[in-house]
């Protein structure tokens, strides 16, 4: 199915409606168009294109609910998903936590998409991956990359008369270069709603100077270090506190927010008085949509403010239980920064280790958030104010509320990508003391 404007999903979905018998109905429909080229040894491996789409039809009788999904859109198909979803909604037993759908709501015009990304062409995405191919192949290095980019949209109605709908592109680039003896690995990567914003041979080159300069790397013993972590980095641990911000969870225990005589940590410090983390759909350089999966307004929403948690996320359940607002949980997150870049901030540190990036990254304890991973592609050691040489990998052990506790200075704010959750950020990189690595790793 091609991307759907807004009339013709709005039509779509008039008609899906119209063969609704329930007390309840709401279809959600989505479509996408993506590409990737992936290369490895300096040679492209695979490339390809991918359109798909799907409309999921969810009937409800009373408080009880039956979902079913399709992607055929004939007129049989489309009836014949929605007698499915009834039939399923009244074998189903009542849903105690079942909350009506939402009658009409106001969305503000989201600015996710971007023409040049939605036409790209496969010589574009082409040229973009020979101009990272010629960057290693100058250094006589070796490169392995992934670059993708999608266009599509998104569109839900129900029976009490809500509709949205919003189309989005995106595009997310990723490399990392080997020395020819594998004894060197460096990393970047980049993401953008708009593609102009890529730039593969810069991204690469950052990547292979890494590479070339982490040769030979010394081993220096487990501790506590003042750490710099660069974006990519920092991604992957404060995303565990963007997935965390949930009412429930913290109210039933199960969180880093919870309190051990019970209630939540809502509105206490937890954190540097430097620390901002907040959502902004409408933020220029990490847009994203206007409305949640739900039907909710997105809003500018501050999360931490001043090292204090400011709002949790609440389901629309979960805030009537509780008499509160139901707000919807981050897209997409940013961190205030500071002004220096990571030179300036390697420039000003005694003692300390620069990490590229961190992965792997599994839970240990997650009533503190306590971490595990590894560093990779990248760790050196600085010493008054400069690189001085490689070192070899570590695991850490660290949680990301500690860490920012610990934090002494904030880098310039950029759009980052986590190798986790293939996420787009706004993030700085930051400094920070006593960041624990319990071992060594031989992975290079």
């Amino acid at each position: 199915m091609a991307i759907l404007t807004k009339d013709q999903a709005q039509a779509l979905l008039k008609k899906v409606l119209s063969y609704s018998k329930a007390d309840e109905c709401e279809v959600n429909l989505t479509g996408t168009d993506s590409a990737n080229i992936r290369y490895a040894r300096n040679s492209v491996s695979t490339s390809g294109k991918i359109s798909q789409s799907q409309l999921v039809v969810s009937s409800a009788y009373g408080k009880k609910l039956g979902v079913a999904t399709i992607n055929e859109f004939d007129d049989a198909s489309l009836e014949k998903v929605v007698r499915r979803s009834e039939e399923l909604a009244k074998l189903a037993p009542e849903n105690p936590e079942y909350v009506s759908f939402l009658g009409p709501q106001t969305f503000a015009e989201a600015h996710t998409y971007v023409e040049s990304t939605a036409a790209i062409t496969p010589k574009l995405r082409s040229d973009l991956v020979a101009q990272s191919l010629q960057v290693a192949r100058d250094a006589k290095a070796v490169a392995a990359g992934f670059l993708e980019d999608n266009t599509g949209f998104s569109a839900m109605m129900n029976s009490k008369g809500l509709f949205a709908y919003n189309t989005s592109t995106n595009t997310n680039f990723s490399v990392t270069v080997r020395t020819e003896d594998g004894k060197g690995s460096g990393y970047a990567t980049r993401g953008y709603n708009d593609i102009t914003k890529l730039d593969t041979r810069k991204a690469t080159q950052i990547a292979t100077e890494k590479a070339v300069k982490s040769v030979n790397a010394k081993a220096i013993e487990p501790g506590k270090y003042t750490v710099i972590l660069e974006p990519a980095a920092v991604a992957v641990l404060l995303e565990n506190i963007f997935f965390r911000l949930d009412a429930r969870q913290a109210d039933e225990g199960r969180s880093f927010l919870s309190k051990a005589g019970g209630g939540t940590r809502l509105g206490e410090k937890l954190m540097d008085e430097r620390v901002n983390i907040y959502s902004d759909p409408f933020n220029t350089d990490l847009p994203s949509n206007t409305w949640s999966g739900d039907g909710r307004p997105q809003e500018k929403i501050a999360w931490v403010e001043k090292g204090v948690i400011k709002n949790l996320s609440y389901s629309r359940y979960w805030a009537e239980k509780k008499g509160v607002k139901a707000i919807p949980g981050p897209e997409a997150a940013i961190m205030e920064g500071g002004t220096k870049s990571i030179e300036e901030l390697i420039a000003g540190t005694k003692k300390g280790v620069l990490v590229t990036r961190l992965w792997y990254i599994r839970d240990v304890d997650p009533q503190s958030l306590l971490l595990t991973g590894l560093t990779r592609d990248g760790t050196f050691y600085i010493e008054n104010g400069k690189i001085q040489y490689p070192i070899k990998n570590f695991r850490f052990n660290e949680s990301p509320i500690i860490m920012l506790n610990n934090l002494e200075e904030l880098g310039k704010v950029e759009r980052t990508v986590s190798v986790e959750s293939n996420n787009n950020y706004l993030l700085p990189p930051i400094k920070v003391r006593d960041f624990t690595f319990s071992s060594l790793s031989d992975a290079v």
